[in-house]
């Protein structure tokens, strides 16, 4: 027989009335959203942002680290059912995730959005496409869902200064869409969000600066992270009432502002405005990059014994990447003096530009040390909303030459065109997997929709 206690009520009932108002809002949002209520261009930005991940994953495969780590771990935990993006192989759910994760941000060129200051598809996409269910609608809701809750904490909160964005509250994210996918009730996204909030990582913003390429792994972590964090949920684990308030109001982030997690809830969609990116390299040293696209149209191509000097402007994230040294690929990634000789001498900031041969150019070398850059504190006050950058070349015959930009190419406010980010995919898958089997992949992911079932998606990922 049942024992009831006058005035006792059960954990879970508690920890409802606990909950914080914009925990619940969200709550019930995420479990009640359907296909249907996403609005057209959403829709639409999703299926991009989506192909656009693919695409980064399938190019950063390619990487000998990568390819190496990818062997050693399905040599030593066996292969399952997840495909690995851009090898032949396939792997268990979670180590798939973190492959495609870890190889999605080798190159830099996965997406982005400004506002929070991150990259929230890559760190939700893996997990997605390790385990896919259901079709084409629950995919794409559950991107979009997990895309919107990690980008909302990256706005409400400002992460500490040290911190590197990749793993915090990407995790998050990943956990957000992996429970969409199984259809979490609101008390389940409850505790996903509860549990999901303790698992960033204490990642370091100096990686990037020096080469660390552990860095790449972070997204990769925090997809399998989010596969783990509805394991746990259905599990019975808990976790604390109010843990992203905690960890990212106090711990790894301050000023958490709560109000920001459901301004415009259902209406304002993150993922569409978000950027694409086509340079190679940090979306720090964007801004220069196009500047000086606006210097060359003027002048014609450059050769670096032309070039006497050349100037930057511009706000103090972009003004960390001042080192000329460029010990590795991701260390030239983050450098602006390389990316802007590297770009002066191979016409573009491609892939092969940052490579081995492009790094012990002499010529660029060289270049890169007459580069010199500066913060604007007058264009530190425009972010987030603008980027902006300023560069004078100074020539060996005395002329000055000077353009300045605004905001990013790609960026919501000067974008780029729906064919311009499938011809991105293109150039990246091609070579991986061939013209005719990634223009078959380009179609199924944006021909996602009702009645199709993602797997069939997954099957062309594999090799």
């Amino acid at each position: 027989m049942a024992i009831v206690t006058k005035g006792v009520e059960p954990a879970s009932v508690l920890m409802a009335a606990a909950s914080p108002a914009w925990l619940e809002q969200w709550c019930g949002f995420a479990a009640t959203l359907r296909f249907g209520d996403l609005p057209a261009e959403v829709v639409q930005r999703t299926r991009l942002a989506l192909l656009d991940s693919i695409g980064a994953i399938a190019a950063g495969s390619q990487e000998a680290e990568v390819q190496a780590l990818a062997s050693r771990m399905t040599a030593r935990e066996g292969t399952g059912d997840a495909p690995v993006i851009g090898l032949p192989v396939a792997a268990r759910p979670g180590t798939a995730a973190f492959l495609n994760g870890t190889a999605g941000t080798m190159l830099e060129l996965d997406e982005g959005n400004q506002y929070c200051r991150g990259h929230p598809a890559i760190h939700v996409v893996p997990a997605l496409l390790a385990a896919p269910r259901g079709d084409g609608a629950a995919l794409l809701t559950a991107l979009a869902v997990g895309y919107e809750f990690g980008s909302r904490v990256g706005i409400a909160s400002k992460l500490n200064v040290a911190m590197h964005p990749h793993g915090t509250w990407g995790t998050l994210g990943a956990a957000m869409g992996v429970a969409k996918l199984h259809g979490a009730t609101a008390q389940e996204f409850r505790g996903v969000i509860n549990m999901a909030a303790s698992l960033g990582l204490a990642t370091s913003r100096k990686t990037m600066l020096e080469g660390g390429t552990v860095r790449n792994t972070y997204a990769g972590v925090a997809n399998m992270l989010g596969l783990t964090v509805w394991d746990l949920v259905r599990s019975g684990f808990e976790g604390e009432r109010d843990g992203v308030a905690t960890v990212f109001g106090h711990v790894s982030a301050s000023d958490f502002r709560p109000e920001e997690m459901v301004a415009g809830l259902g209406t304002r969609w993150e993922v569409a405005r978000n950027y694409f990116k086509r340079h190679a390299a940090c979306r720090y040293t964007h801004g220069a990059l196009d500047a000086l696209a606006k210097i060359t149209a003027e002048t014609g191509t450059l050769q670096p014994d032309q070039v006497k000097a050349i100037g930057v402007d511009t706000y103090v994230w972009a003004a960390q990447l001042d080192s000329p040294l460029a010990p590795n690929m991701l260390a030239a990634k983050f450098s602006i003096p390389f990316a802007l000789a590297t770009t002066i001498v191979h016409g573009a900031a491609t892939v092969p530009a940052f490579r081995g041969p492009a790094r012990e150019n002499p010529a660029v070398q060289a270049l890169a040390r007459r580069v010199t850059v500066n913060e604007d504190p007058a264009m530190t006050a425009q972010l987030p909303g603008l980027r902006p950058a300023r560069v004078r070349i100074t020539l060996a015959d005395g002329s000055v030459h000077e353009a300045a930009v605004t905001t990013n190419r790609g960026d919501t406010e000067d974008p780029y065109t729906e064919a311009e980010v499938r011809q991105k995919f293109r150039d990246l898958a091609d070579p991986v997997y061939g013209a005719a089997r990634a223009q078959a992949i380009e179609e199924a992911v944006m021909a996602l929709a009702p009645h199709g079932e993602a797997a069939a998606l997954t099957e062309l990922l594999a090799r």
